[in-house]
């Protein structure tokens, strides 16, 4: 009872409107799904699946926050969907990968739609091949839109023009030192699409073989995570895992701004007003890394994959947007993102 208590405390005060418990013995399934706000349109959110969560509501914390966030991506990229997140919890011994995403989609099927999933951290093309199987609501396919993550990148890398723009006096990435922590998909395509503008790139990452690869395809510099905070850069993309921005990375950087493709980079609301006392700008994660919503969402309407770019494109017209204002109104750019998505789900 305590532990149903704590979870309607959480919905009730975040404005949550359910939280699904899904399970199945047989396979081992454990699975959450969030669901935020779905007034402009179904949940549409990846699925996470790690073996790392401590506890059952840690994995509900997680989807719950990170639901809430596609709320609000969803909202400032003008995509006709709300906020819904699932994550795996996966079995920490041997177990079958293919049995556990096919009742994740009878599990997404018995929502009736009102969740829509594609793939996230954890989780590929081809556990969504697994999942489609039992629904129809499912996205990322490998042969409609497949991997969002190029586009997820390209989105990141004009949000970063646009923060050039603000900070530097031009959108021209040439030049500038930009330091990315985490090259997994997205972070590997986000250093591909800073290749090609001209960047000078510093890597870090937990897996030595990744870091490698972008070694030796873009020339990039590798660093370990400690020396990549302390380098004096223009640009920190933090493209692994949330909370990024905490207590002890914070008081390390030394960029004019953060504009990265991780989710929930501020570990707390406080850490962007630190960010903003020591003068370095924060672009809000959810309007910088919205490409890969935009182009899953366009899969769900009929893929094209040039809309889906032309649509990601605009990103630098949003964070455009949301700088200027925040220069204009004295708020931190975080704070008037927000400020637009609340006016859009209240109109």
């Amino acid at each position: 009872m305590p532990r149903a208590m704590s979870y309607f405390t959480q919905l009730l005060e975040g404005g949550y409107e359910a939280v699904h418990l899904l399970s199945d013995s047989k396979s081992g399934l454990r699975a959450i799904v969030g669901m935020h706000n779905t007034r402009l349109g179904p949940g549409l959110g990846g699925t996470r699946a790690l073996a790392t969560y401590a506890s059952e509501e840690e994995a509900v914390a997680d989807a719950l926050r990170l639901a809430r966030g596609m709320t609000y991506k969803a909202a400032l990229a003008g995509v006709p969907h709300g906020g819904g997140k699932a994550v795996i919890m996966l079995p920490r011994g041997s177990f079958d990968r293919e049995k556990i995403f096919e009742s994740f989609g009878r599990a997404v099927e018995s929502l009736g739609g009102r969740y829509i999933t594609t793939e996230d951290s954890g989780t590929s093309p081809d556990d969504m091949e697994h999942v489609r199987r039992h629904t129809k609501y499912v996205v990322g396919l490998k042969e409609r839109s497949g991997d969002p993550s190029p586009v997820t990148a390209y989105g990141v890398a004009r949000a970063m023009e646009a923060t050039a723009k603000h900070v530097f006096g031009s959108p021209d990435l040439k030049g500038l030192r930009v330091t990315v922590l985490g090259v997994g998909h997205v972070g590997m395509y986000l250093v591909k699409e800073l290749h090609q503008r001209g960047a000078k790139v510093w890597v870090s990452d937990i897996n030595p073989a990744s870091v490698q690869h972008a070694v030796t395809q873009y020339g990039v510099t590798a660093v370990d995570a400690d020396a990549l905070h302390r380098m004096e850069a223009d640009i920190y993309a933090p493209c692994a895992l949330g909370g990024a921005i905490n207590d002890t990375t914070l008081s390390l950087l030394n960029v004019k701004a953060v504009c990265g493709a991780a989710n929930n980079q501020l570990l707390t609301s406080r850490h962007g007003e630190q960010l903003a006392r020591r003068g370095i700008l924060y672009v809000p994660d959810y309007a910088a890394n919205a490409g890969g919503l935009i182009n899953v969402a366009q899969e769900w309407a009929g893929y094209d994959r040039d809309k889906a770019y032309a649509r990601t494109s605009l990103i630098f017209d949003t964070i455009d947007t949301v700088l200027t204002r925040a220069k204009e109104s004295g708020l931190r750019p975080e704070q008037v993102a927000d400020r637009m998505v609340e006016e859009r789900l209240a109109g």
